[in-house]
């Protein structure tokens, strides 16, 4: 009698695991609805992430022709224009597969200030355009002029109706950005 028992206790556990095996339907639903809420949140910054790389190209880029044209200028003496754009010696092409750069103002005509421009290749692009101003102003402590830069960026990108590249200003303390831009600091 005893074996039989011990059988019968074996067989009812045995089937008792069977049936806890797997997960209900509830815990699916469950499951599946966190990760649809977790990825509804994450999704968007996910899918902006192309578009932050792909002006982070035209941030460096019209950086680097700031501090280009004060090197041109501490040599030359007069910042380059747009036909001089090779003497900067960025290695940089003029229009790459998002923007277009492209020099405003410099040489003989304009020899106190400088626009550096990134412009959207297609004006529908969901990307920022960027302006780069340098220009020649006086240190008040020194009374020294020196050459002073600014990069500024579009506050909504083109195909939200953001701004096309404009022209900086200069004023006395250095450049400024123009209307519907932000200085990057």
């Amino acid at each position: 009698m005893k074996t039989e028992l011990k059988a019968k206790f074996l067989h009812h556990i045995l089937q008792k695991k069977k049936e806890d095996e797997g997960f209900t339907l509830i815990e699916l639903l469950v499951v599946i609805i966190i990760i649809g809420i977790l990825s509804a949140i994450a999704l968007p910054s996910f899918l902006n992430q192309a578009n932050k790389a792909k002006q982070s190209e035209a941030k460096t880029y019209t950086g680097s022709m700031n501090r280009a044209q004060q090197a041109f200028y501490l040599e030359n003496n007069q910042f380059a224009a747009q036909a001089d754009f090779g003497k900067l010696g960025l290695g940089v092409a003029t229009q790459t597969t998002n923007y277009i750069y492209k020099i405003s103002g410099g040489g003989t005509g304009t020899p106190s200030l400088v626009t550096n421009q990134a412009s959207t290749v297609v004006s529908t692009a969901p990307l920022k355009t960027y302006v780069g101003g340098v220009s020649i102003a006086t240190q008040s402590a020194t009374s020294e002029a020196t050459t002073i830069a600014i990069l500024c960026e579009a506050d909504k990108a083109r195909v939200n109706g953001g701004s096309d590249v404009a022209d900086t200003t200069a004023g006395a303390n250095g450049p400024s950005c123009p209307a519907n831009f932000t200085s990057l600091k």
